[in-house]
Formats: structure tokens, C-alpha cells, sequence
């Protein structure tokens, strides 16, 4: 019966790439719409899910290895050709390794095509894909240094234009996270109208290059596979370490709450948020979804069930309120770095309209 089945599969999946080749074809004239990056990005799946997988840890290559063959080219921005659907550059599972007494030079050195701020763009062809990397940050310089080792050729080759924009947090109060990822969206939005925003925590590194860095019509959990949970979800509801949606669908859920001090219960908190607002979530395959963390992080896995049945009916209530609309900080300067745009902000003050916690949500969070 098997021996049946997988052969019309086939089939039928031929059958449907020929038909969104079709779509693609009459679309051709509206290449700017979201619609045709939809369907770009849903062939783009379809052709993956087509190809040969190779087994976690066979077959890595150098996150660097064949980028040295993109050159600019002797034309105008305006007469580039369009970068193809699938970036000849991908490979598929990548080393993550980092030269000795690596410094921020040796990796700037590495990475000679990426501007003043941490930006890029492919300059041999134009990419209709426009991606906002914001990595809150808290102090971790090494895993700075080694992110942005990493992840530069990484996002280099899926040919995107995107900048990456680091939120520094000061003075001595406990790290808020989803805060820096609402001021780094509110300030790199108004520096590009991109189409989509990754927020990255510092200490994850993508094992996979076929884990693409572009939001689909789905706000999306893309580290699904991190090592220190043995690659695979420590709890259904865990939305954790990289988080990617378009502008118009984190607006839609208000952004992130900004009310969460030292501890990861803010992605319970987007979790909830994408469900209250009607929206579906989508993840990569766990064979793409695949991420090393650079340190031991907080073991999700013995979350009380309890504890976030009452969490989640305090955010029915003020998640309307709690987010981007209000949102308080003060930024104290912005530097365009070589690999990133660095915020350096204060959010040691509340917006006076925002909510404050349940006193008694927050006892019972203590009593687990």
C-alpha cells in the first residue's frame, strides 16, 4: 500500500509546483505585492521539502565557504537582475566554529560587503526580501562578537537585504527583554519600511542555512531545534530565542509586553498574544529549525501548567494595553557600528499608562 501512496504523492506535488509556477508567471508584472512573496516563499518550502535532507551533523560546510564568489557588478541598483527564488548559496547544514582570539575586527575583516550599521545588500542582483534583525542585549560582548561572526554570512547567503540592530540595555536594573524588542522595532521602522523583523536572542546561532531569515503570512517561532533541549521543542507552547513576524502582524498583537523583568515568561506572554489576535503560527521543519546556544539557558521545561493558566487570563485582560502603544524608554544615542546599528537605551522608567501587574498573579507565579 506504501509502495502506492508515495508515488501519487509525488505526483500530486508535481502536479502543484507546476500550478504556483503558473501563478508566479501571471504575477510576474506585480513582483512588489506581499501576494507574490507568499507564493515565492510557499514554492520555495514545496522545493525543499522536495530535496534530499541530509542527517543532522553529516555534511557541514563553513558558514563562509562560497561566499567569496559574490562581487558587485558594473551596473546601476535599478538594472540588477532579480535574485533567483532559491539563492545558489544555501547549503544546508553549517559549522558553528569561531577562529582563535577572535575579535570584532577579524570579523568585520570577513564580512567586506556589509555597510556602516550593520546592513546589506546582495550587489549582484535585487532581493524583494527586506529583513530587520533586533538582538536584545544585556552586556554578553562574546556572544555578540560571535553572533555577528555567524550570522552575517548566514543571512549573506538567502541574498537578503537586511540590517541588524542590537538594543543595548543600561543601567542596573534586571534585563527586560521584550522591551528591547519593542524599542527595536519602534526605531528600526523608522529607518526602513521593512517587510519583516526577526528578533534574535544573542546567544542562538543557526545550524542551517536552509532556515530562511523572511516572514511568510504567518508570524513565525523559528527556533524550533536548540541543542540544549537535545533539538526539539521543550514544551508545545514555547516561543523562545528567534521570533519573526511582518510589521502589520506585530502590530496586530500589540507587540510584546513590557512588564516581564529577568525571566522568559514574555514568550507565554507573544504565545497567548498570536492566539487572542486570530492568527496562526508557523515553524521550519526541525531539520532546518536547528540552533547551537552559546550558554546554558533557563530550563523551560518544568513550567507550571498553573502558573500559566493564571498568566494567560491576566493577559486576556491587559494585552490590548500592554505593548507597543505603551511603550516608555528614553534613547540615549544611536551608532552606526561596522556589523550593527547599536540603540543604547534606557527603560528604567514606565509609561504611566501602562498596566501593572496582578499582585496576585505575581504570588503565584512565586509559589512555583
Amino acid at each position: 500500500m506504501m509502495t502506492c501512496f508515495l508515488p501519487r504523492m509525488e505526483q500530486q506535488r508535481g502536479l502543484l509546483l507546476s500550478f504556483v509556477g503558473v501563478q508566479l508567471l501571471l504575477m510576474g508584472a506585480f513582483h512588489q505585492s506581499h501576494h507574490l512573496r507568499d507564493l515565492t516563499s510557499f514554492l520555495r518550502l514545496l522545493i525543499q521539502d522536495r530535496s534530499e535532507v541530509s542527517p543532522p551533523g553529516t555534511s557541514q560546510q563553513d558558514v563562509y565557504s562560497n561566499l567569496s564568489q559574490i562581487h558587485p557588478v558594473d551596473v546601476s541598483e535599478d538594472d540588477l537582475p532579480n535574485c533567483p527564488i532559491i539563492s545558489p548559496y544555501i547549503n544546508g547544514p553549517l559549522k558553528v566554529m569561531f577562529p582563535e582570539n577572535l575579535t570584532m575586527e577579524k570579523a568585520v575583516e570577513k564580512n567586506p560587503l556589509v555597510r556602516l550599521g550593520g546592513q546589506y545588500k546582495p550587489p549582484d542582483c535585487w532581493t524583494w526580501h527586506h529583513t530587520a534583525v533586533v538582538v536584545p542585549y544585556y552586556g554578553q560582548a562574546q556572544h555578540l562578537q560571535q553572533l555577528l561572526f555567524h550570522l552575517h554570512p548566514f543571512l549573506q547567503r538567502q541574498q537578503l537585504h537586511y540590517a541588524i540592530y542590537v538594543v543595548n540595555q543600561v543601567n542596573n536594573t534586571a534585563f527586560n527583554r521584550g522591551k528591547l524588542r519593542n524599542v527595536g522595532f519602534r526605531e528600526a521602522m523608522q529607518e526602513e519600511n521593512w517587510d519583516c523583523v526577526f528578533f534574535h536572542d544573542v546567544n542562538l546561532l543557526p545550524e542551517d542555512d536552509r532556515n530562511i531569515y523572511t516572514c511568510d503570512i504567518f508570524p513565525a517561532h523559528v527556533s524550533v531545534a536548540i541543542n540544549k533541549f537535545n533539538y526539539k521543542l521543550p514544551y508545545q507552547g514555547y516561543l523562545g530565542g528567534v521570533f519573526a513576524l511582518r510589521p502589520i502582524h506585530y502590530l496586530r498583537i500589540n507587540g510584546f509586553s513590557n512588564v516581564y523583568w529577568n525571566w522568559d515568561d514574555e514568550d507565554d506572554n507573544i504565545a497567548t498574544r498570536v492566539k487572542l489576535s486570530g492568527m496562526l503560527l508557523s515553524r521550519p521543519h526541525l531539520l532546518f529549525g536547528r540552533y547551537h546556544m552559546l550558554e546554558e539557558g533557563q530550563d523551560h521545561s518544568q513550567k507550571q501548567s498553573v502558573w500559566r493558566l493564571g498568566l494567560r487570563a491576566w493577559i486576556h485582560q491587559r494585552w490590548r494595553h500592554d505593548g507597543i502603544n505603551s511603550l516608555g524608554y528614553r534613547l540615549l544615542s544611536k551608532e552606526r557600528h561596522p556589523l550593527y546599528t547599536n540603540l543604547t537605551v534606557d527603560i528604567n522608567f514606565q509609561n504611566p499608562e501602562a498596566p501593572v501587574p496582578n499582585r496576585g498573579i505575581w504570588r503565584l507565579r512565586e509559589s512555583f
